[in-house]
């Protein structure tokens, strides 16, 4: 056999400096996410501090009695917080706060997936005319509801809306023998509600009414003259001038309560 028809050997191919791509892939283990940082009552606290100034350890866990939290126990018993625990009771907080939302509320709206990102901080001296409970404008009426879309839409007791109206609080209005309410009455009805379940009658509200009877004239006092204006532009911007001083009267009569309740529990 001619030496060029001898077989030589084949020496094996030098290995790739990468992996062989006949290779079975070999999967990597999942990242464990990170666990979050636990967090005592007394930190939780702290934190919040500066943007409520009225938080307490008792406020905290009596949110938690309230169904609102629920942090995490160690064996020993001790709460620990973890940060989505800090910023949901953060939208708490300002739902009630800025919204003055009862807690019934609060809970419905973090049920129905409310979060901290849809709660703006309130700025320092917020406007109550965007709050939900009083999105109310004073320029009209707006829609009109029956006895039965009130009932509906804010859970009242239908002998509950009749006795506001016997104690002059809402004002109805018959239509075809139906009788309807405004937009305001129906947000009356529902606080006055929310009112009900802690207690509070219709014949309570009287003082409610003789307050709000007293800051609507003397609101009308100082702007009479430009609302009877025959200027359509001076009655438009008393109108305006009209809803900014109610809202600065609202936030005003907010103020005094939270102070004379804070008398109350200290």
């Amino acid at each position: 056999m001619a030496a060029s028809e001898i077989p030589q050997p084949v020496e094996p191919a030098a290995a790739a400096d990468g992996p062989d791509p006949t290779a079975p892939a070999v999967e990597e283990p999942a990242a464990k996410p990170a666990r979050q940082k636990a967090l005592t009552i007394g930190a939780v606290c702290k934190a919040l501090k500066q943007e409520f100034p009225d938080i307490s350890i008792s406020k905290i866990r009596y949110l938690e009695d309230q169904k609102l939290l629920t942090p995490r126990r160690t064996q020993g018993g001790y709460r620990v917080y973890t940060q989505s625990d800090v910023q949901r009771l953060r939208t708490i907080l300002r739902l009630q706060r800025d919204e003055f939302l009862p807690l019934r509320v609060i809970r419905q709206e973090l049920a129905g997936g409310r979060s901290d990102s849809d709660v703006a901080p309130g700025p320092a001296r917020p406007d109550v005319r965007h709050l939900r409970r009083a999105a109310v404008a004073v320029r009209g009426p707006g829609a009109t509801y029956s006895l039965d879309d009130v009932v509906e839409e804010t859970g009242a007791d239908p002998k509950l809306v009749l006795e506001l109206e016997d104690f002059g609080v809402i004002r109805g209005e018959q239509r075809a023998g139906v009788r309807y309410y405004d937009e305001t009455d129906r947000e009356i009805v529902r606080a006055v509600t929310e009112l009900a379940r802690y207690g509070v009658a219709g014949r309570n509200l009287r003082v409610f009414r003789t307050s709000a009877d007293r800051e609507s004239a003397l609101l009308q006092q100082i702007l009479a003259p430009a609302l009877r204006s025959r200027n359509p532009e001076r009655r438009r911007e008393a109108v305006e001038t009209l809803e900014n001083l109610a809202a600065v009267a609202t936030y005003l009569k907010h103020l005094l309560l939270i102070r004379d309740l804070r008398r109350i529990s200290g």
